[in-house]
């Protein structure tokens, strides 16, 4: 399915519509199947992100443990 968008310079693009899946229950669901306060519930999710750069437990180890 192909949606019509305008860009920022007031061209129209047509772009493919993308599902969203999320893992519920051991399964996969989309997320067009959700109610709407499921939905609000997973467009709030907030996502946790490692420090790749400076690790603290790598810090701590090597401090204690070596």
């Amino acid at each position: 399915m192909n949606t019509i968008f305008v860009n920022n310079t007031g061209h129209e693009i047509e772009r493919t519509v993308c599902e969203i899946y999320t893992r519920v229950m051991w399964y996969h669901r989309p997320v067009s199947s959700f109610n709407i306060w499921k939905k609000s519930e997973f467009y709030s999710r907030t996502y946790f992100l490692e420090n790749k750069e400076k690790n603290p437990n790598i810090e701590f180890a090597l401090k204690y443990f070596c």
